[in-house]
C-alpha cells in the first residue's frame, strides 16, 4: 500500500514539473515562489519561537528573513495585480466588441 502511495506521488509531482516548465501551462509561477517563500518565512517564526523558548542562541540575519519577505510580497502582490489587469483589458475588449456590432 506504501509502495504504491509513493508511486503514485512520485508520478503526480513528475507531471506537476512537467507542466511547470513547459510553454504551455496554467500554473502561475509566481504564486508558487510567492507560496514558498511564505512557508519559508514561517518555518523561520517557527524555529525561533521554539529556539528563544529552550534559550537557544538561533540568529536569522535580518537580510534573509527580509529577501523572503520581499519575494512574498512581491511575487503574490504582482499576482493579483496581474489578474486585476487581465480582468480589466478583458472587460474593455468585451465593450469595444459589443459597440463594433451595435455599429455594424
Amino acid at each position: 500500500m506504501l509502495h504504491r502511495l509513493k508511486y503514485t506521488l512520485k508520478k503526480s509531482m513528475k507531471s506537476f514539473f512537467t507542466r511547470l516548465f513547459s510553454d504551455n501551462n496554467n500554473i502561475n509561477e509566481k504564486s508558487i515562489i510567492g507560496f514558498s517563500s511564505f512557508v519559508v518565512m514561517v518555518i523561520i517564526a517557527i524555529i525561533n519561537t521554539y529556539t528563544a523558548y529552550k534559550n537557544i542562541d538561533f540568529q536569522i540575519h535580518e537580510y534573509v528573513y527580509e529577501s523572503f519577505l520581499i519575494m512574498a510580497l512581491g511575487s503574490l502582490g504582482i499576482g493579483s495585480v496581474d489578474k486585476y489587469i487581465t480582468r480589466k483589458t478583458t472587460s474593455k475588449e468585451n465593450n469595444i466588441d459589443n459597440n463594433t456590432e451595435e455599429l455594424g
